[in-house]
């Protein structure tokens, strides 16, 4: 069907219509976005530079590190320059394609996370058959599925908007072209994009955290039959920091999903966005380096290294 829509270009409404408001808001997320940069940068930069780091689980950070840094730069980018322009306007193509990158790269991090459970899952409750099942080319295999269905639910979301009609009006209550405040504008019935909404929830939402939810039901249960109270806290610190970031990601969309209609606003929705967006790629790095032994003796050998190469 042929794109009948008669909106050129979006506009996108800032978080504050205040001067120093958004001077200051301004400085606030190019903070956050150096530091997503930087963190994710060096969680990346250590894992290839340190062969002990070399193994599935890091292999699979590495991954979800990547994701984390594009994901931020789909988004931030355009919001600190809004901040700075007078025009905040977004181009119906360019909305469109910043709306299939925001669901590639957010599907594609959820089945990540669901690789790297399935990770922790096999070297917890299956040790013995760890080295078989997590190969090289099952690692590959794994982390490519994640980028495949990544991709496939954004080209879904695409397809589904271009047959859309936008006649206006063509402000978006958003920072992003995020698909729900999207799909808003369009003259298309409402069930219509309830149901856009609810299909790509349940088959690519729901299935990753169902895959993770298996997992790590398996790991506790593994971890509660262990006899040793050492060997329960050793095997529980492998997947702390995964944990950590999986219950901080799903514990937002939860919230954003089952919020009770008459919680909804606005303002209450950039900030659930802003969370999953925004502060969940900054705080990734993060946690994986404070809670993880072997990032942080990683990183220390490489500024080691780095001090003697230059003589500092």
């Amino acid at each position: 069907m042929e794109n009948q829509t008669t909106v050129t270009e979006f506009i996108l409404l800032r978080l504050s219509n205040d001067p120093q408001v958004q001077t200051f808001l301004f400085l606030v997320f190019l903070l956050i976005y150096l530091v997503t940069v930087t963190g994710n940068t060096l969680i990346m930069l250590v894992i290839r530079a340190d062969s002990h780091l070399h193994n599935p689980m890091y292999f699979f950070l590495f991954h979800l590190s990547f994701v984390d840094l594009c994901y931020s730069s789909v988004t931030v980018p355009k919001m600190l320059t809004d901040f700075l322009s007078e025009q905040n306007t977004i181009s119906f193509h360019g909305c469109i394609t910043q709306m299939f990158f925001i669901v590639f790269l957010a599907v594609t991090e959820a089945f990540t996370l669901s690789a790297m459970a399935y990770d922790r899952y096999v070297a917890i409750c299956d040790p013995l058959r760890y080295a078989a099942a997590m190969k090289d080319d099952s690692c590959v295999l794994l982390e490519a599925g994640a980028w495949t269905l990544g991709i496939l639910a954004g080209l879904v979301y695409t397809v589904v908007v271009l047959q859309l009609q936008f006649r206006g009006p063509n402000q978006i209550h958003h920072f992003s072209c995020e698909p729900p405040p999207l799909l808003q504008l369009s003259c298309t019935s409402p069930l219509k994009e309830q149901m856009v909404l609810l299909a790509s929830a349940v088959i690519f939402g729901l299935s990753s955290f169902l895959l993770t939810l298996i997992s790590y039901f398996h790991i506790i249960s593994t971890i509660l039959r262990m006899r040793s109270a050492e060997g329960q806290r050793k095997a529980f610190n492998t997947c702390r920091s995964h944990l950590t970031v999986v219950a901080l990601l799903y514990l937002t969309a939860f919230f954003q999903y089952t919020k009770p209609s008459s919680a909804s606003s606005v303002v209450l929705d950039e900030m659930v966005s802003i969370q999953y967006s925004i502060l969940t790629p900054m705080l990734n790095p993060i946690i994986y380096s404070l809670k993880n032994k072997e990032v942080k003796t990683a990183l220390g050998r490489m500024l080691g290294k780095l001090r003697f190469r230059f003589g500092v």
